[in-house]
């Protein structure tokens, strides 16, 4: 895993460059597709390294409430605004799902997606228990012999089940979830990493991970932070986009 000098320095600055030491991690419109079938497409060029960026909840769905009057929802669309910003730094195109706090489905979040035809869909939450950050990659098994999104039989698009499009890109979502590991690791954000079935990851045709913000709990080489602290919560996305501005790299290397 690779990251730049001055992505490393977005997950580290608001931490005086000393992070975690204790005393002494309106959206496009889709296609509207069929019910059960969803459409993969050719890995990336270089030229098209979209990224999308779903924060989860929204409107009449709060999410979890994470103390102090705190909502997911309003936690997961800052979170998002501010990584977009991140990447539109670095040339790096994201599209959110929704910018606003607003009822959204998952069939409009994965149209979205899929519509944009992204080399990295993050799928964003935040919980009151645990500490650092949590990484998901879906449960589904990889589908098609490949695991990578591409074209198993024939060159060009091919036509996934909408139930379980993200089975095509299992491994590259697994080597996505590496990245954005090494790269909080790096910043002294503790990770835990898991399977999960999350909404809209089993239908999204584009390496996909599930990114959960928890409280920093204090530890040997940790200080305790509420999942409000917005010094951790820039700490934690720098590092995110640090680690995607390595994924674009990767990716131009192959």
């Amino acid at each position: 895993m690779r990251w730049t000098e001055a992505g490393l320095a977005m997950a580290l600055a608001g931490f005086g460059g000393a992070f975690g030491q204790a005393a002494r991690p309106a959206a496009p419109q889709a296609a509207q597709p069929s019910e059960s079938m969803a459409t993969a497409t050719q890995p990336q060029t270089e030229t098209h390294f979209a990224v999308v960026l779903d924060a989860a909840h929204g409107g009449s769905d709060t999410g979890a409430r994470l103390g102090n009057g705190a909502l997911e929802k309003n936690l997961t669309l800052t979170m998002a605004e501010r990584l977009q910003e991140l990447l539109r730094q670095q040339g790096i195109v994201a599209t959110m799902t929704r910018r606003a706090d607003v009822d959204v489905s998952a069939l409009t979040r994965a149209e979205v997606a899929n519509h944009a035809q992204a080399a990295v869909c993050l799928v964003i939450h935040a919980t009151a228990t645990g500490s650092g950050v949590h990484l998901f990659t879906t449960s589904l098994a990889p589908a098609g012999g490949s695991g990578t999104g591409q074209p198993v039989t024939a060159a060009g698009p091919r036509i996934l089940p909408w139930a379980t499009a993200q089975a095509a890109y299992v491994t590259d979502s697994l080597k996505l979830e590496s990245e954005l590991d090494a790269a909080l690791v790096h910043a002294e954000i503790p990770v835990t990493m898991g399977r999960a079935s999350v909404a809209p990851m089993e239908n999204l045709a584009c390496p996909t991970v599930a990114v959960e913000l928890a409280p920093l709990a204090p530890g040997n080489t940790t200080r305790g932070r509420a999942i409000t602290d917005g010094r951790y919560e820039k700490a934690v996305e720098g590092a995110l986009a640090a680690a995607i501005g390595s994924w674009r790299t990767d990716r131009k290397e192959q």
